[in-house]
């Protein structure tokens, strides 16, 4: 098939960060069948990271937070002088909001609708949910250019949150608990279906060098570590790791807790409040933050249990595929995606969302027993081979731009 007559796919990524929903993208973009299909990659972030994408598509950021003013938001809701005057904290809300439009939306749909001029793309694949993508949705849909939207979290929020899911042509979830939120807005069962996430399984080493990452760490080798991988971000749970992790201060004398992950810019915050908590005493060098790791494989190695701690349900998780994978003794929280992606007891275990005790029985079942540990990692690793393969996921992603390009 010529060049000219491949099928050009426009992805748009606007996440918060460097995370599971990128890295996901870019497994997908590398493994298209390039015979049919010519990828393009917009992402609202542009650093290094973001940068290398070159290497695998054509790519081009263009931003879409030049102001936070999702911060400033924050920053209002936390004040109680907009509550003295009825009205004003609405009013000042509404400006925020006004302010967001012209100096974030604006430029930002403007030049999404310049590329898709000069790339002709024949369909939008926007990686996010609708709202958080709208310049691509509302600039594909001007165009008549069929839109899918990849939601990947639960679906609540405000009216125009709402009306924005009227607008794509296609939705795909990332497993069957968001696709059923997506069904609670209002979209159809005709126009959704969920694909788990596919990742690069034969490229995650299961004998890379855990020891390499406890050095670059300055963890001692000889420690028992217990991670929660992920963005520091208030819903992914470090609060509540931590608090177990007092609990098992003297049940585990040679445990170190990790943090691993790096930091949105919004959530700066959040961090210096984190690291203040890991100051106090007891935690004082039991606690630690390795910042953003590039390789994922040493650092799952490198610990001896892997936790999600997600206090809002977790759509998928990235990074419980890759541990399973790598045959890590793993611990979720029982609600969203982790539900339907580990069996409790048989390929790892769940714990009460939200319920610091829980966590802490778990951690200290698992630091008890290193059968339990071995025999669980491995039945974890099998499940992952069999149901996140990437090119399972692009089969059933090519599926569906077949499908929806047919009735366009």
């Amino acid at each position: 098939m010529s060049e000219q007559r491949r099928t050009r796919i426009l992805y748009v990524e606007n996440g918060i960060g460097y995370g599971g929903a990128i890295i996901c993208l870019r497994h997908l973009v590398r493994n298209l069948d390039r015979s049919r299909f010519e990828p393009m990659v917009i992402t609202g972030l542009g650093d290094e990271k973001y940068q290398d994408i070159v290497s695998e598509a054509k790519w081009q950021h263009i931003p879409d937070r030049r102001l936070d003013v999702v911060t400033m938001k924050r920053k209002l809701a936390s004040k109680r002088w907009p509550s003295a005057l009825p009205g004003l904290r609405w009013l000042l809300n509404q400006l925020l909001s006004r302010l967001d439009d012209v100096v974030n939306f604006l430029p930002s749909f403007l030049q999404t609708g310049w590329t898709i001029l000069r790339f002709k793309p024949d369909l939008i694949h926007a990686n996010n949910e609708p709202l958080c993508n709208r310049a691509a949705v509302l600039a594909g849909k001007l165009l008549n250019i069929p839109v899918i939207n990849h939601v990947r979290g639960d679906q609540q929020g405000s009216l125009l949150m709402h009306s924005f899911f009227k607008l794509p042509d296609y939705f795909i979830a990332v497993s069957r608990w968001v696709s059923e939120s997506i069904g609670r807005v209002g979209v159809p069962a005709e126009k959704r279906s969920y694909i788990y996430d596919g990742i690069e399984l034969d490229k995650l080493d299961l004998n890379a060098d855990g020891l390499a990452f406890r050095r670059q760490a300055h963890i001692p080798e000889h420690a028992f570590i217990v991670g929660l991988v992920g963005l520091l971000i208030p819903w992914k749970g470090q609060k509540l790791f931590i608090e177990a992790a007092k609990l098992l201060l003297t049940k585990m004398p040679d445990a170190i807790f990790a943090l691993v992950g790096g930091t949105p810019e919004e959530c700066r915050a959040f961090e210096a409040e984190l690291r203040t908590i890991a100051k106090e005493p007891g935690l004082q060098g039991r606690v630690i933050f390795t910042g953003h790791v590039s390789n994922m494989a040493a650092v799952y190695k490198g610990l001896d249990i892997v936790v999600s701690a997600s206090t809002s349900p977790e759509p998928l998780g990235t990074m419980i595929i890759e541990a399973m994978t790598l045959a890590r003794p793993l611990i979720a929280p029982n609600h969203g995606g982790a539900v339907e992606m580990i069996e409790d007891g048989k390929t790892g275990l769940l714990f009460q969302a939200g319920n610091a005790e829980d966590l802490t029985a778990k951690i200290a079942a698992f630091y008890q027993n290193q059968n339990l540990r071995t025999a669980l990692g491995q039945a974890a690793r099998a499940h992952a081979l069999q149901v996140f393969s990437v090119e399972e996921h692009v089969r059933q992603i090519e599926a569906v731009y077949d499908r929806i390009l047919r009735s366009a």
